[in-house]
This record gives C-alpha cells, structure tokens and sequence, in this order.
C-alpha cells in the first residue's frame, strides 16, 4: 500500500469515527441520529415522551423540546449532508402550541420526510404524524384523538371558549389538509362518548388509523425506510436498496 492509499485509509477511518461519536451524543443529547450506510443519507429523529413547551417539565419525565427540535429540523433543511428525514413518533401528547409548531416546521420542509408511529400518537401527536409527506403506523401502535384541553386556572368567560375553540380548529385544518381524513370524520372521532370514561374523545389502533384515513400505511420502519428511499431517490433506487 502506498503512501496516498494510506493516508485515503486513515481519512476515511477518521471520518467515520467522527460520525459515530457525533451519533453517539446526538442520541444522548436529542434522541437523534444520522443513519447512512455509504449509499443513502438519512437521518432518524425520535419524537418521544411528552411535548415541552412554555413550561419545563421535571426531569423525570421524558419530553421532547420544542426548542430544541425546531432548530434541528432547519439545521437539517439546510445540511448538505441529509437528503430525507425518517421521524419515529412515541408521544402521549402535551404543550398544544409547542407541538402544533414542530408539526408546522416538518411540513414545511423541503426535503423528503416518513414519519412511523411506534408507541402511541396521542393527542397533539396526531398533527406530529401527520405532517410528514408520508405516514406509517405498527399495528399494536394506538393514537388518542380527542378535543383541546387545559390546565390550571381557566376564566369562564367567552373569550376563554374563543381562543379554545380556535386552536382546536387549526387542529383540525391541519390534519385534515395533511391525511386523507375528513373533517366530518375527525370530529366524530374528537367527540365520541362511547370509549373514554372520563372524558370524550377516541382511541384508534394502527389499522383503524388507517381506515379512516388519518394515516397512509400500516408498516414499520423497513417500510417507512423504503418509501423514504422512494421519495429521495426514485422507485428504481428503492428497488435496487431492497434487492441488495
């Protein structure tokens, strides 16, 4: 081996190291990581626990900063080194505001996104699944879908029913502009009585979501990885990917 081979080898062999321990402390620090094999260029960001937002959460529980996810997805609009986006979804919901904004940034990205619901998709999860440009569900995944609620001290008067009433409609225009569900069959589902004991709203397994059109396929992440090679590269290099 000559001299140019060696160094070529050694480069290499750096880069690579460098990219596993970038991994390694993106998945402690944000749940993140790239996931390149030297032929496709993805990057898998975990959606988990419960959304934070205005208000930090105590270390005990697990939860997903808006802060910090929104500025990581323009980071990976921008990034040279990404061409799709694979989004792993295992929320129980939280901060309305919080979460419908990261719904608002992955739609409006430029670059290929799949996102797959693992765990659950509860409550202002169902934006978050939704707004990838295709969406996957396990089949013993379950996703809440009921209307807004609030905490703390709430004044009843009519702008208080107002401003409730209006945010749950930009729920319901998100989702219903982002999935195949109607409106009439989202309100259904938000207002039932018929499951939830103490409040009303609906629980939907994986097949049921896509059913009633919430969510594309039923899949896992094989899948969502392939229609992520198909929306990136083509139908003929997502062939090629699998028959390798």
């Amino acid at each position: 081996m000559n001299e140019n081979e060696q160094n070529t080898l050694q480069g290499a062999e750096e880069d690579t190291q460098n990219v596993t321990h970038d991994s390694l402390d993106r998945i402690r620090e944000m749940g993140s990581t790239y996931a390149t094999n030297g032929r496709d260029r993805f990057y898998c960001l975990s959606i988990i626990g419960q959304i934070e937002g205005h208000y930090v959460l105590d270390n005990t529980q697990k939860a997903t900063k808006y802060d910090h996810l929104s500025p990581l997805l323009v980071e990976l609009e921008e990034s040279d080194k990404v061409d799709g986006i694979l989004i792993l979804l295992n929320t129980m919901g939280g901060d309305v505001e919080a979460g419908l904004a990261i719904a608002e940034v992955i739609a409006s990205l430029s670059k290929p996104t799949v996102s797959i619901v693992l765990g659950g998709g509860h409550s202002i999860g169902v934006p978050l699944a939704v707004a990838s440009r295709s969406s996957y569900i396990v089949p013993s995944a379950t996703m809440t879908i009921h209307p807004v609620r609030t905490t703390g001290t709430v004044i009843n008067v009519p702008q208080t029913y107002h401003y409730l009433t209006e945010m749950q409609n930009r729920i319901i225009r998100f989702i219903t502009s982002h999935s195949n569900v109607t409106e009439e069959k989202l309100k259904s589902l938000m207002n039932s009585t018929a499951q939830l004991t103490n409040d009303i709203g609906s629980v939907i397994d994986g097949e049921e979501a896509v059913a009633c059109g919430l969510i594309d396929a039923v899949g896992g992440v094989g899948d969502a990885l392939g229609e992520l090679r198909r929306l990136c590269y083509g139908t003929d290099r997502a062939k090629g990917a699998q028959g390798e």
